[in-house]
């Protein structure tokens, strides 16, 4: 079986059988796992095989490359403010000064350290594993869910879909998302993967070839080679062609062409388009006319003429409810009588249950007057705006909190209506109150032991543990990983290399910054949650990142970032691949990525995960307050939020239960369906109607 598929499902527990040979050392395999890797197999022991060590090693990491201080913690600790600013200063003038790269750097003034056994008590990682023909079963039913989806993916998920589609011959019948679609329709240069998008997301085709292809981001100057224009005109032939599409010149798909009337236009010029039937003769026509007749364009008119009620029918008879809840503050604070507010709400109800979900996020933490941040994915990387005071200022679409609190409360009501009765007998495990859903995972990397963003893991400080965060790399020369302390007014202090020659203490301990890692290069950080409140009693998140100084995207190197739970007293090495909760490839055409955070007051780890569109050097340029919403996300809507209101009966024995969702190990009736954290496929698939 492909690696890929192997590496994708051990992020789901799943170790794979596939090797034709009669196992010999299953026991001896069995033993490796637990002993190096706290691994417990729990179904399907004798189908162990040696193979599955290398896997285990290659996705949790074993031959990590030493720290620039080797004996970390203790040895860094032991170091006066001087000797740590000196070593690092010899560091630079070595690489930076003299540009001799050629090797990882390590401190010239750390003491010998004598490290005790490793003998510290590790969270156990329960998985099974299947047969070869059992896990390509699995993985359809990943691909199917993931497809079913109307939510972007990552570019881990994608490849599964692609690869899946290759490797087994899979002809889908169905793309929900159509971002999924466009991709496909690219690399395979099929045009049956059109019949999953419309008419007007031909320029997302288009806004995706000048991105990939052509290495911009400007649809309006387009320089296509011939067999791309080629390509276009095929696909707009496509769509007029087809007998299964019913388009008409005035449906709403041929509507939502006009949105974009201008690039359009452009387009067609660009590509010597020429109609091949009447109806696409119309639309050309109707096109170049300069005439807009888009739903949009209604709107906008009714609204300027203050009528609220003909631009709130115009945009749900045209686009449906969905888009009337997009622009809801907008059209709530152009409300002047109660009976307009009311034909809102009465025209507000959906079957889409995302986009209830996301504003029921969006407002959670919304407060009038106070400045909105956005957040835009496109390609897969997150873009971020925050309004500034005179956009604040500006702003005409500010509502008050009471009418927030009245639209949250309808949201709720319409979710439960969509969701209710969904499911049978459903056992909720407590914890799933902490995991956030899938809302916004295409801008996430894959890897084991990551979660959907949001999602909150409880520390358990009360048995004397520590998080260690971690980034190790190859083929590049230097990458850092920092934290930022973010306070309750949104100051934020930095813990860096920049300054951790100055704030290194038992609170919170620095490996040293390595900036000749091309052969191998580590940087860790260790909390120690008691006494950096101690230390910082006004900071409530630590958010940790990792940016390449060096300025060459992640995806052109290697690079894997996670965290550990170990004892405040080390024993062992540096790193311990028992003590591994997770650890992920960062993998996007980006230099700056946000890993996780933790909530100081709650005690809790916070998965962040994101890629965020950057060319920058040096982490903590810009303002974190975006990650407020991230940090809400499981305490407005969680998992269990989710299948509680699909739940026709909620269970309090597992064993009575239809559908569980737990992730610890629980009795479960035979033919029930298990639901964990991790399980982004399923819990997507349940989210959609």
């Amino acid at each position: 079986m492909h690696t890929l598929f192997k590496s994708y499902l051990f992020g789901k527990h799943i170790l794979v059988h596939d090797s034709v040979n009669k196992n010999e050392n299953a026991f001896e395999t069995l033993f490796s796992l637990a002993n190096l890797f706290n691994i417990r197999i729990i179904s399907g022991q004798e189908l162990a095989e040696k193979e599955m060590i290398e896997l285990a090693s290659r996705e949790i990491g074993v031959h990590v490359p030493a720290p620039f201080y080797k004996g970390f913690p203790q040895s860094v600790r032991a170091l006066s403010k001087d000797a740590l600013l000196f070593d690092q200063l010899v560091h630079y003038t070595v690489t930076y000064g003299f540009g001799n790269f050629s090797e990882a750097g390590h401190s010239l003034l750390e003491e010998n350290f004598e490290r005790i056994a490793f003998k510290e008590n590790c969270e156990i990682k329960e998985f099974i594993i299947l047969t070869e023909q059992e896990a390509v079963q699995k993985m359809g039913e990943l691909v199917d869910d993931l497809l079913k989806s109307s939510r972007p993916i990552n570019d881990v998920q994608y490849n599964l879909v692609k690869s899946y589609i290759d490797e087994y011959h899979y002809n889908i019948s169905y793309c929900e998302n159509k971002d999924t679609a466009i991709r496909l329709l690219l690399e395979t240069k099929d045009t049956k993967y059109a019949d999953f998008i419309s008419i007007a997301d031909i320029l997302k085709v288009v806004e995706r070839i000048q991105y990939e292809c052509y290495n911009s981001q400007n649809i309006k100057k387009l320089n296509l080679k011939n067999q791309d224009r080629k390509f276009m005109k095929a696909l707009i032939d496509a769509k007029f062609t087809r007998t299964e599409y019913t388009l008409t010149p005035y449906s709403n798909a041929i509507k939502e062409c006009y949105e974009r009337q201008a690039v359009w236009t452009g387009l067609l010029h660009h590509i010597h388009y020429k109609p091949v039937n009447e109806l696409s003769e119309k639309f050309v026509q109707s096109i170049r006319s300069g005439k807009n007749i888009s739903v949009l364009s209604s709107f906008e008119k009714a609204m300027e003429r203050k009528d609220v009620k003909g631009a709130v029918t115009a945009l749900v008879k045209g686009k449906g409810s969905g888009a009337l809840l997009r622009k809801l503050n907008y059209i709530l604070s152009r409300c002047k009588t109660k009976e307009d507010v009311q034909f809102i709400m009465s025209n507000m109800e959906t079957n889409n249950p995302i986009i209830l979900i996301q504003l029921l996020i969006q407002y959670a933490t919304y407060k009038e007057k106070e400045a909105r941040t956005f957040k835009f994915t496109k390609f897969n990387k997150l873009r971020i705006h925050t309004e500034s005071p005179y956009e604040v200022n500006k702003r005409s679409s500010h509502i008050s909190e009471v009418m927030r609190d009245y639209v949250k409360e309808a949201l709720i009501l319409n979710l439960k209506k969509i969701y209710k009765g969904r499911l049978g007998k459903v056992y909720i495990d407590p914890q799933m109150k902490k995991i956030a859903v899938p809302l916004q995972e295409n801008t996430s990397m894959g890897g084991f032991g990551t979660l959907p963003r949001g999602t909150r893991i409880p520390i358990p400080v009360e048995s004397g543990k520590k998080v260690r965060a971690f980034t190790y790399w190859e083929k590049v020369n230097d990458i850092d990983l920092s934290a930022f302390g973010i306070s309750k007014t949104g100051h934020q202090v930095e813990f860096s290399w920049r300054s951790m020659w100055n704030r290194q203490s038992d609170a919170v301990t620095y490996s040293g910054d390595q900036t000749s890692g091309y052969h191998g290069g580590s940087e860790f950080f260790d909390i120690n949650l008691d006494k950096f409140k101690e230390h910082y009693p006004d900071i409530e998140y630590i958010v940790f990142c990792n940016n390449v100084f060096s300025r060459v995207p992640f995806a052109k190197c290697v690079c894997r970032a996670g965290y550990m739970v170990r004892d405040m007293e080390d024993s062992g090495q540096v790193w311990e691949p028992k003590t591994v909760q997770s650890s992920f490839t960062i993998d996007g055409d980006s230099t700056f990525a946000y890993l996780f955070a933790i909530d100081l007051k709650e005690t809790d780890f916070i998965w962040i995960n994101t890629i965020r569109e950057s060319g920058v050097a040096v982490a903590g340029t810009t303002s974190m307050q975006f990650l407020m919403d991230y940090f809400e996300a499981a305490n407005v809507f969680s998992v269990a939020d989710l299948f509680s209101m699909q739940a026709s009966e909620i269970v309090e024995n597992p064993e009575e239960a239809d559908v569980v969702v737990a992730d610890k190990v629980v009795p479960v009736k035979e033919g029930a369906e298990l639901i964990r954290s991790f399980d982004f496929e399923r819990i997507l698939a349940y989210m959609n109607v």
